[in-house]
């Protein structure tokens, strides 16, 4: 009896490892298709013209020709950097 309890321990022990394997590749897999998502979002932005330009604009200070460009400076004399 006490030598088929010890040839049982290591397959249950083994199912139980496998399943807790299952269980963190399942998260993994959840966060690795949030993020795909996400970066297939940002390339259809950047695929769209209109957002390229205001990024352009807004990050790059990039101006049309026959446009002027502005800066806005604080009363610190520094202007404020643009999040992008």
């Amino acid at each position: 009896m006490m030598l088929l309890a010890i040839a049982l321990v290591y397959p249950a022990r083994l199912y139980l490892q496998q399943r807790s394997q299952i269980g963190d590749l399942e998260k993994q897999t959840q966060i690795l298709t949030t993020a795909n998502q996400n970066l297939t979002e940002q390339v259809q932005k950047l695929n769209d013209p209109t957002y390229l330009e205001r990024l352009a604009r807004e990050c790059l200070g990039m101006v049309k020709p026959g446009e002027t460009a502005f800066v806005v400076v604080s009363k610190g004399g520094d202007p404020q950097p643009i999040s992008c």
